[in-house]
């Protein structure tokens, strides 16, 4: 798992980016966003430290161009999670069709087909911003039956502030001496992106203990 650990650190990222080029960062991208096996993969923090990837420094030459990383990554975002969104809705043809189990249950897919044709779809908005909600959200709507314009345009605007921003945000951090403690950055954008998540959950703790 040597290349798991390279995505969390700026000179292992800078080796995967050397060797394979942007498309590292696309195949990760799309595979956080559009495959549920890649939910364990760093999005936020990768986005900040490829941010800081575009900067040079007497000491690192920038090896990604700004604008470049910006469009491609923003689309592979977007294609992601529409790959996320056919997958659910081909699960939920393939639930519909069998009885209820311990995993899966009628009533919940009904529950996610009401939730996201009414509204859910600025979830698809801030799931962007929360690691693990990232990559389930796509695959709920799909399983909610989401109409596939609605989907889209919420996609696509989840993905223009997700990805700019946080490439932005390393970008600054590059030309800053923060660049320099890479390590802690991430910890915190890691921290602050899990945020919102342990919000929820002590919320429905404390609303229903038992649960």
């Amino acid at each position: 798992m040597q290349w798991l650990q390279q995505l969390y650190s700026e000179d292992g990222l800078r080796t995967l980016v050397g060797d394979m080029g942007l498309i590292v960062l696309v195949i990760i991208v799309f595979s956080e966003t559009g495959l549920l096996a890649g939910f364990f993969l760093p999005g936020d923090s990768l986005l900040v430290t490829a941010g800081i990837l575009t900067v040079s420094t007497p000491e690192h030459p920038a090896i990604l161009d700004f604008s470049t990383t910006l469009v491609t990554l923003t689309l592979a975002a977007v294609i992601g999670n529409e790959v996320g969104r056919w997958l659910g809705n081909r699960m939920a043809i393939a639930i519909r069709q069998r009885p209820d189990g311990w995993l899966f249950r009628q009533k919940h897919l009904a529950a996610a087909e009401t939730y996201y044709t009414e509204k859910g779809a600025l979830s698809l908005v801030l799931a962007r911003f929360i690691p693990v909600l990232r990559t389930f959200v796509p695959f709920v709507a799909g399983m909610g039956k989401m109409p596939s314009i609605r989907f889209t345009v919420w996609n696509i605007t989840g993905a223009i502030l997700w990805v700019p921003t946080l490439l932005a945000v390393g970008h600054f951090i590059g030309t800053t001496p923060l660049a320099q403690e890479l390590p802690k950055v991430i910890l915190v954008v890691i921290g602050i992106s899990l945020l919102p998540l342990i919000i929820g959950v002590v919320r429905n703790l404390l609303k229903n203990p038992r649960a």
